[in-house]
């Protein structure tokens, strides 16, 4: 158990290093007439994945969820290849990468690394992620209610996205 608390603590130290580059890139987009978008459901954005990590150890903890190896180490490679899909994603989008909706007016779509492949890689990251973390350690009441939780965000999220990028994009 102790090794999954750790897993859990190195995702959310990796969770506080994008808010750094965030808020790095926020300034940056703002310095660059960027406008922000769906400000009301960014908090319950905070608070999901904040609460995702405290549940993880909760129910881990509480519910005495053993580790199943066949379940756990698969698990564990995707949570892992989300990572990787993240940084992907903030490495191609550079300072245009953000947590929240900020669009600089005039700015092209990308269409590298990830972006060839999909509208939204950066969200696939999420998606695996929260049922996969939890997973690791058989947290499947964390992993079915936090996975729920998570798609109706995604569908504010997407579509606040989706027309903050169509009402920026060069004509």
């Amino acid at each position: 158990m102790p090794w999954y608390t750790l897993l859990v603590l190195a995702v959310a130290a990796e969770r506080i290093a994008e808010l750094v580059v965030a808020r790095r890139n926020a300034t940056w987009t703002f310095s660059h007439a960027g406008v922000e978008h769906g400000r009301g459901h960014y908090p319950v954005m905070v608070v999901l994945h904040t609460v995702l990590l405290a549940g993880c150890l909760a129910e881990s903890v509480l519910a005495h969820r053993p580790f199943l190896p066949a379940l756990g180490w698969p698990m564990l490679v995707l949570v892992i290849a989300a990572q990787a899909l993240r940084w992907w994603c903030i490495i191609t989008l550079g300072p245009y990468w953000n947590t929240r909706v900020i669009v600089v007016p005039g700015a092209r779509l990308v269409s590298a690394g990830p972006y060839r492949f999909l509208r939204h890689p950066n969200y696939v990251a999420v998606v695996v992620e929260i049922a996969a973390l939890p997973l690791v350690h058989s947290a499947w009441l964390t992993a079915t209610a936090f996975t729920a939780a998570n798609a109706l965000l995604l569908t504010v999220r997407i579509r606040c996205e989706n027309t903050a990028l169509a009402s920026a994009a060069p004509a």
